[in-house]
Formats: structure tokens, C-alpha cells, sequence
């Protein structure tokens, strides 16, 4: 996400940041240049001008024309009134009303709102330790109270039997009633879409408003949709009264643009956004981390976070044990490749990590494939648990059959096995030195002659 927009600010940045002085003249130059990225980015005008007016304000007044670093001081009130266009704060879900709180999903066919529907119901039984009813009250789409059963119960997550022939604001009322009935905290109500607004969908859904009256009323937009997220965010408000905003195809939106325009254009908050396809893909929207990520500053307490929920403590525990005592194979190798996953794999991980806005373009110019861990695993996979354990077994025509097994050439194999070897001698390394011989020579001690 703002791939594009975190590289044309970088740019401009750099260049303030050479600059000893810097004039007023220079400021509004570099101004000019980011109003043309935001809006190259997708993001709606009004947004723009209030953003670019309310920087030069700041930027050019004489406490930071005069400072030590200007430059670095026109980047810190950039970063200030992004987190403004963005929220300023963390706006969680709202659960201040008697169980069961009733949650209405809003949207377009097509924006992933009944996958969102069962997203944010794992993450309130899994975060929260909420009882959570799903319903589907799409009677038009073919099979979308089907889709949402079968994404319960791949979740474990309890939905309203389907009655058929029932309508959506009798679906919604029964809803509520077996949620009053059978103890539940938060009754989901995932509503009709459309291929686009019309008065139809308005009046369905301010039927199933007044007959539940949500605590939450969250309009589900497709970030890749640009400007047009906008548009159907403003019209959904104007029409329904929304409380929120969730993003859906976050990764996939290399502009940006209608996650920065959202706030400024209806001034609801985008609480929640959609990052992948899983369940559990599913993250709060931190305005002042998207503003860092946006700046090239990285995020990484979103990445201790992340790293917090998906590493397996035991598996850990278990490799710093095997660590210790100088032993480092194929499978713990493999375990690493698939905590790696877990974090979003490489380029998931680069993404959090400030200053590698650069280091992420040069690694595409030299075209390093994403899909190396893909490859290494069924590499480590075509191996006999023998082979995982002893690598130095690994003659040539071991090699060649792990390469037949894998789908892979022979140089990968080799690859491979090159790289864990690298791995093991610099664990060896670790447990000679021991921690104050670490600390003592740093970890440039560790690294190959040929990289020193």
C-alpha cells in the first residue's frame, strides 16, 4: 500500500534534506511537488488542498526556515497533519449498548463484505472473547447466506439457519431475537450489496437500521476502487449514517488514495482494514503508523505485534534450546521460512521497516522473486527427515531427486543447502562467542569475510 506515493515523497524529501537553508520559495516548490503525487495518488482534491494548505502554514513560518535541520522539521509537520488527514487516533468497535449489539455491514457487491462479516466476528471471539451470531440478510445474490454459513463454521463461528423465502428486515429481527435468546454479545448483520447505489438499497437498508438500530453501522469499501471509494462513502453516510469505514484490498491499493481522502471527505473513521484473504487478515488502523509507512519510517510495532501473534512461543522456545547447544538443522529451517509467512513474508515485513522504501525497489530492479520462501519449502519437503537431520548426507544424486521432487533445478538445491550452511556456521559462531563476546566485537563478527 502507497508503494507509489511513499516513493514520490522520498524523493522530495531527500532533496529538502541536502539542503542546508531552505527559503520560502523552496518550500513551495516542494510543496507543489506533493500536492501533484497526492493527487496522483488518487486522493480527492478537498483533501489536498486542506492537507497542502494547512503544511505551508506551518512550513513556512520562520522557527523552521531558520532551524537547524528545516528540512527534517518540513517532514516532521507532513508526517503531524497526515496522521490529522488520516484520524489522529486508534477509533476501535463500539460495544456501549445491552448484548446483543447489533453491527451493520454496509456496501457494494464486490467490496468483501461478508468476508469482512466473518473477519471481524473471529476477531471479536479470538480478540475479545465475544459470542458472535452471524446473519446474512442478502436474499439476492445467489448463495450469500451460503457463503457466510460455510465461512461460520470454518471459523466456529455460529450463523443464523437460513429460513428461505424470508425477507432481510424479518432475517434481521430474528436475529436479534435468537441473539436475546441464546446469550449472545454481538448479532453481525451482513446486508445486500449492489453493483451500485440506487434507491432500492438505500431504502433496504434504512428498513434493517430502524428495525435493529446498530450500535455500529460499518461501511465496507474496496481501497483498489480509488475514487470511487469516496463517492459510496459519501452517499452511504448521507443516506444511512455510517460509524465507520473498513477497508478491504489494503495490500493490493499501491496509491492510497481513498484510505487518505476517507476522514477528510465524511469524517467518520476508518477503524479497521482488510489486509489478505485470511480470516484472521484483519488489522485497526493506526493513523499514526499508516502515516510512518507513508513517509518511508516503517511501522515496526505493528510488526512486534504481528510477530507477537503469529510466532509460535513454543516452536521459539524449542529452536533457542536447539540454539544453544549448537545444533541448527533442515527442519528448523523450515520452521523459520514458515514464521517468516506468518509475519507476510518478506515483502510484508520490508513494509513495516523504516528506510526501506529504496531497498525494496533496488531488490525489484535486481529481481529477487517473493516466492523464493514457496520454492525453499518444497525443496525442504522433497527431503527425507533423514536428510533434514543430517544435510551433510546430501550427495549429488540425493540432490538431483529433492530437485525432480521439488520441481526445481539442481543450482536451487544448491542454493539452498548453501544458504543453511551459512546459517549453521553463523550459530556456531554465536554460541563460541557467547553473549559478551557478541556484545564486545557486534554483530559484524558474524557476518562472511567477503561482507565485512
Amino acid at each position: 500500500m502507497f508503494d507509489g506515493l511513499t516513493g514520490r515523497l522520498g524523493d522530495i524529501f531527500d532533496r529538502l534534506r541536502k539542503r542546508g537553508a531552505l527559503s520560502e520559495d523552496d518550500v513551495n516548490a516542494a510543496l507543489r511537488e506533493v500536492r501533484i503525487a497526492l493527487l496522483e495518488a488518487d486522493v480527492a482534491l478537498p483533501a489536498v488542498k486542506a492537507f497542502v494548505t494547512g503544511v505551508k502554514e506551518k512550513a513556512v513560518g520562520t522557527e523552521v526556515l531558520r532551524g537547524i535541520n528545516p528540512g527534517q522539521m518540513v517532514i516532521k509537520i507532513v508526517h503531524d497533519h497526515l496522521v490529522e488527514l488520516l484520524g489522529s487516533q486508534v477509533e476501535d468497535l463500539n460495544f456501549d449498548a445491552v448484548p446483543p449489539v447489533p453491527i451493520l455491514m454496509v456496501g457494494l457487491q464486490g467490496s468483501g463484505k461478508t468476508t469482512t462479516s466473518a473477519k471481524i466476528a473471529v476477531r471479536l471471539k479470538n480478540r475479545d472473547k465475544k459470542k458472535v451470531l452471524l446473519a446474512s440478510l442478502d436474499t439476492r445474490r445467489p448463495a450469500a447466506q451460503e457463503q457466510l454459513r460455510i465461512l461460520g463454521e470454518q471459523t466456529g463461528v455460529a450463523s443464523l439457519p437460513i429460513i428461505a423465502g424470508q425477507q432481510p428486515v424479518e432475517i434481521a429481527k430474528r436475529a436479534m431475537e435468537v441473539g436475546r435468546l441464546e446469550g449472545f454479545d454481538v448479532v453481525i448483520l451482513d446486508t445486500a450489496g449492489r453493483l451500485a447505489i440506487d434507491e432500492e438499497l438505500m431504502a433496504e437498508v434504512v428498513a434493517i437500521r430502524d428495525a435493529t438500530k446498530p450500535i455500529e453501522s460499518l461501511l465496507v469499501v474496496d481501497a483498489m476502487t480509488g475514487q470511487d471509494a469516496v463517492t459510496v462513502a459519501t452517499n452511504f453516510n448521507e443516506r444511512v449514517g455510517i460509524t465507520g469505514i473498513v477497508m478491504t484490498r489494503i495490500d493490493g491499493d499501491a496509491r492510497g488514495g481513498a484510505a487518505l481522502s476517507m476522514r477528510h471527505v465524511t469524517g467518520k473513521p476508518i477503524k479497521l482494514m482488510g489486509m489478505g484473504e485470511k480470516t484472521d487478515a484483519l488489522e485497526p488502523f493506526h493513523p499514526d503508523r499508516i502515516a510512518g509507512r507513508i513517509l518511508g519510517m516503517g511501522d515496526v510495532v505493528s510488526l512486534v505485534e504481528k510477530a507477537a501473534e503469529s510466532i509460535d512461543k513454543e516452536e521459539a522456545e524449542k529452536l533457542a534450546k536447539k540454539l544453544e547447544k549448537g545444533g541448527f538443522d533442515l527442519e528448523d529451517m523450515l520452521s523459520q521460512m514458515r514464521q517468516i509467512r506468518k509475519l507476510g513474508g518478506m515483502g510484508g515485513m520490508m513494509n513495516l521497516l523504516p528506510g526501506m522504501g529504496k531497498i525494496k525497489e533496488q531488490l525489484k530492479n535486481a529481481n529477487i522473486d517473493e516466492k523464493i520462501l514457496d520454492r525453499q519449502e518444497a525443496i525442504i519437503l522433497s527431503m527425507t527427515k533423514k536428510e533434514r537431520k543430517k544435510p551433510d548426507i546430501l550427495n549429488a544424486s540425493r540432490r538431483r531427486r529433492i530437485a525432480t521432487g521439488a520441481g526445481v533445478t539442481v543450482a536451487d538445491v544448491n542454493r539452498l543447502i548453501k544458504q543453511y550452511q551459512d546459517m549453521s556456521e553463523m550459530m556456531k559462531k554465536m554460541k563460541k562467542m557467547g553473549q559478551k563476546g557478541l556484545l564486545r566485537q557486534g554483530l559484524g563478527a558474524l557476518m562472511p569475510k567477503g561482507l565485512r
